[in-house]
C-alpha cells in the first residue's frame, strides 16, 4: 500500500518519529498533539519507518508476521543514535581539518606576499664615469 507524506520529506518524517520515541513516558500524546499532523497520520508514518519502506512509500500488508517488538524498536533507536554520533564525530573532524587548512592557507598567503615584496626590482644605481683607480 502506498502512502502520501503530506508535504513532509522522508528525512523530516524519520526525525519526527525519532523525536516521538525520545519523549519521556507519559508525554508522547501531548507532544503529538502539538505537532502539525493527526494521530492517524503519525501512526502510518511510524509504521512506514519501522515496518515498511519509507523511501518507496510502501507499507506491508496487515498480517502479524512483520510487527516489530519493543526490542527491535529499541535496537533501531540504538543504531540510529550510533549513526548520528558517528556523523557528528565525522563533522567535527572535518571542521578541525578545515580550520587547519585555513590556517595553512593564511600562512601561505603571507609567505607569498613576502616573496613578492622581496622580488621587487630595486631602483637602478646612478652610473659614475670616474676612472677606476688601480
Amino acid at each position: 500500500m502506498t502512502f502520501v507524506s503530506q508535504g513532509f520529506t522522508r528525512d523530516e518524517i524519520r526525525e519526527l518519529v525519532h523525536e516521538y520515541h525520545l519523549q519521556p513516558y507519559g508525554t508522547k500524546k501531548t507532544w503529538l498533539a502539538k505537532q502539525s499532523m493527526t494521530e492517524w497520520t503519525f501512526r502510518r508514518w511510524r509504521k512506514l519507518v519501522f515496518e515498511g519502506d519509507l523511501d518507496r512509500n510502501l507499507l506491508p500488508r496487515e498480517h502479524g508476521g512483520m510487527a516489530r517488538t519493543n526490542g527491535e524498536l529499541s535496537a533501531f533507536e540504538k543504531a540510529r543514535a550510533k549513526e548520528i554520533a558517528e556523523h557528528q564525530s565525522e563533522v567535527e573532524q572535518l571542521k578541525g581539518r578545515i580550520r587547519e587548512l585555513e590556517g595553512t592557507n593564511t600562512a601561505l598567503g603571507k609567505a607569498i606576499g613576502l616573496l613578492h615584496e622581496l622580488s621587487v626590482p630595486e631602483p637602478d644605481t646612478a652610473q659614475t664615469n670616474d676612472p677606476k683607480s688601480s
